[in-house]
């Protein structure tokens, strides 16, 4: 590695601009103070400014550029930004089972800029491989670009030079240089300007007739304390991408449904849902509705179970009950880890169609009562005795295909159209009938069977966020640590103070990384006490 040599004989390397030994600024000139050094890193060499060569150097180099790292933030910023613009496929408020189901709704809700969002995979940004790897590359900057300057700040701050270069003093923004009488003595004069500086809270070093003064050294690592804060909440959101770490999903379980929980080895059951409303004698005043009602209380009461056999696939779940109660707004479920919020619902749902199987040629006889499950089809039912209904075809979201054949848009029994075959035993009579929009088709204008509707059955969907996050504890440590670094950096500053005498000369200077109005006036008492004939220089630049 090449070395630069300054004029006291000591060697620095490349990129050094104070000399490690003297401070003396390197390859610089006094007459031109404005272009005086850095002082952020104390003037020490970066491994970004001295390796250069190699693809390991190039690539440190990069990520150690604070623009570099500004840049990514940027991009995260607007993408994090798109991503808010729609909901995200877990936020969607509406059940959908299948990933053509989630196409559908975004085109449906948002129109042309819906497909598009969809298209370009922004309903699932935050899982997005793309975007993990922006995260990883901010935290990679925040490693290097702290090791790059924390390493040469450490190196300067922990060997406090006392005997400082003249040029480098007349560098700073403080400065002042005066002749003394001589019948002052040097060792009086920094033996007392060192007890008026310790009584200030200043750290004394000293080296004959030179005085280093400092306090407040511990500010100078607060932001490399928030770059370590940073890294610790980013690895915590990474480790929320690793399997078991973190979980976030919706459910929609209706009423009477156990359904399982992904990624789990438990199970669910909805065994009822209900919306508790205010009444007008709970009010604490008459307020006028119009018609509406103010909801007290969204619950659902459910049961947790646990299937015994999740490790062994494909058998049949072995469910045992684990927990029951209520799963109220702000109050969720919670069993190991495992988080069961109330989010959303969908009252009066239509759950099953009711019909009378009527015989018009007995004189609109009724057969007997039939049950139609939207959401778990029986393919065949025994009517009456000898009479059997059969399901050939069903679609619960009823829309008729540009093929002019019937499909289903969705798998949720919004439009139900149910194709059946009733068939009686005794009379060797098989008749089709269709059911669609209240309306019973049949197959032929003097059929003998025929449909009466009855009232439904209506139930209620309870929609569930199930939340598993090992990894908050971690997330709130670095959130933690980052408001340390804050506090350090913000509250306190690096003050120094250098006092030398040479002969019949006295040189006065002061520097801190913030609030120099306050080291003014340290300085300025400083020079009252001590009764020094310094005029404090204070210059636009340090």
């Amino acid at each position: 590695m090449d070395q630069r040599k300054c004029d006291c004989g000591h060697t620095n390397p490349v990129g050094t601009l104070l000399c490690e030994s003297c401070g003396k600024p390197l390859e610089w000139e006094v007459k031109d103070e404005a272009s005086f050094p850095d002082m952020r890193y104390e003037g020490m060499a970066r491994r970004s400014q001295t390796y250069t060569r190699t693809i390991i150097d190039r690539t440190w180099n990069y990520f150690s550029s604070v623009k570099v790292a500004i840049g990514i933030i940027l991009v995260i910023l607007i993408a994090s930004a798109v991503g808010t613009i729609f909901p995200q496929q877990q936020y969607i408020p509406v059940p959908v089972p299948t990933e053509a189901d989630v196409a559908r709704f975004y085109t449906n809700t948002y129109g042309k800029l819906g497909t598009i969002f969809y298209t370009l995979g922004f309903h699932n940004m935050y899982d997005s491989w793309w975007f993990v790897s922006l995260l990883v590359a901010l935290g990679t900057s925040l490693v290097i670009c702290s090791l790059d300057r924390v390493v040469p700040l450490y190196k300067a701050l922990s060997k406090p030079r006392v005997n400082q270069h003249r040029s480098f003093l007349k560098g700073q923004k403080m400065f002042g240089e005066a002749e003394i009488a001589q019948t002052d003595d040097p060792e009086e004069l920094v033996t007392e300007a060192s007890a008026a500086l310790k009584k200030k809270g200043y750290r004394i070093f000293t080296s004959g007739h030179a005085v280093m003064a400092e306090k407040g050294r511990f500010s100078r690592w607060g932001p490399y304390i928030n770059h370590i804060g940073l890294i610790i909440f980013l690895l915590g959101v990474l480790m929320r991408n690793l399997p078991g770490f973190y979980m976030d999903e919706f459910i929609w379980v209706r009423e009477g449904q156990t359904v399982a929980i992904p990624e789990t080895p438990y199970y669910v059951k909805n065994v009822q849902y209900k919306t508790e409303y205010w009444s007008e004698e709970e009010m604490a005043q008459k307020l006028d509705l119009k018609g509406g009602a103010i909801a007290k209380n969204y619950q659902t009461d459910a049961i947790l179970y646990l299937n015994k056999n999740a490790d062994l696939p494909g058998s049949q779940p072995d469910l045992v009950e684990i927990k029951s109660g209520p799963i109220v707004v702000n109050h969720p479920m919670q069993y190991e880890g495992l988080s069961l919020y109330q989010t959303g619902f969908q009252e009066m749902q239509l759950g099953a169609l009711n019909f009378m199987l009527i015989d018009k040629k007995a004189g609109d006889k009724e057969v007997g009562p039939m049950k139609l499950d939207l959401y778990n089809m029986s393919p065949e039912q025994q009517v009456a005795d000898g009479v059997k209904v059969r399901v050939i075809d069903y679609f619960p979201d009823f829309v008729m295909g540009s093929d002019g054949k019937p499909a289903t848009q969705t798998n949720l029994p919004k439009n139900p159209m149910v194709v059946l075959e009733v068939k009686s035993e005794s009379d060797q009579v098989t008749e089709k009938l269709v059911y669609v929009s209240g309306t019973v088709i049949t197959e032929k204008q003097d059929s003998r069977y025929t449909l009466e509707f009855k009232m439904p059955d209506l139930i209620d969907i309870s929609g569930l966020m199930v939340r598993k996050d090992r990894a908050v504890p971690l997330i709130y440590f670095g959130s933690f640590i980052f408001m340390i670094g804050v506090a350090m950096g913000f509250f306190w500053q690096h003050r120094r103070i250098w006092l030398q005498l040479h002969g019949d000369r006295v040189l006065l200077a002061a520097h801190t990384n913030k609030n120099w109005y306050g080291m003014k006036r340290e300085v300025e008492a400083l020079v009252d006490h001590v009764k020094l004939p310094i005029t404090i220089e204070e210059k636009a630049k340090a």
